[in-house]
């Protein structure tokens, strides 16, 4: 009996463990999914949008994306954002995904606009911009490096300029005693 007390008494630590976590992540998830108003966005890609990134105005969070899906007809995504109550966006105010960097992860960055009129939950943004994918601009600058690196030798003779010869180079040495030129 004295060997399975150790046993029994690090099955129950490991128990107590797992509910503190799981009262966390309840915890959390009601916080996520609690107070605030929907509001609608629709993008033609979502990038590395996921349930969860934060909604920021100016760099503060105001919400965070509460669902994604996609609208069968257009094949747009679709983003369900929950807004702070005390928020409020004018009517023309537009969304779009941005990055926190090259490693961080998307969130979705509110423009305000200057209408009277503000959103009324369940609304959709008018104006959105969708993600921009870092790999594929580095890709097509890498491309268009590669394409036009070899190109400037031909560019001449493409343009119907003709090669002439080389204007003899500037020296920089003074002349020197008893040479023509020399003063």
């Amino acid at each position: 009996m004295s060997r399975k007390f150790p046993e029994i008494l690090t099955g129950l630590a490991v128990i107590a463990v797992a509910a503190v976590f799981l009262v966390y992540a309840l915890g959390r998830a009601q916080a996520l999914g609690g107070a605030g108003y929907p509001l609608r966005a629709q993008f033609s890609d979502i990038g590395g949008l996921t349930v969860g990134s934060n909604v920021k105005l100016g760099g503060v969070i105001i919400g965070h994306v509460a669902a994604e899906s996609l609208d069968p007809q257009t094949y747009a995504a679709v983003v369900k954002l929950q807004i702070n109550d005390g928020v409020k966006l004018p009517a023309d105010s537009s969304a779009s995904i941005s990055s926190d960097g090259l490693l961080g992860g998307n969130y979705v960055g509110i423009s305000p606009g200057g209408d009277d009129n503000m959103l009324q939950p369940g609304q959709a943004f008018a104006v959105t911009q969708s993600a921009i994918n870092i790999e594929n601009l580095l890709g097509q600058f890498i491309f268009n490096m590669g394409k036009s690196g070899g190109s400037n030798q031909g560019a001449s003779q493409q343009s119907g300029a003709v090669p002439g010869p080389a204007a003899p180079a500037a020296s920089n040495q003074a002349a020197l005693p008893g040479t023509p030129g020399a003063k």
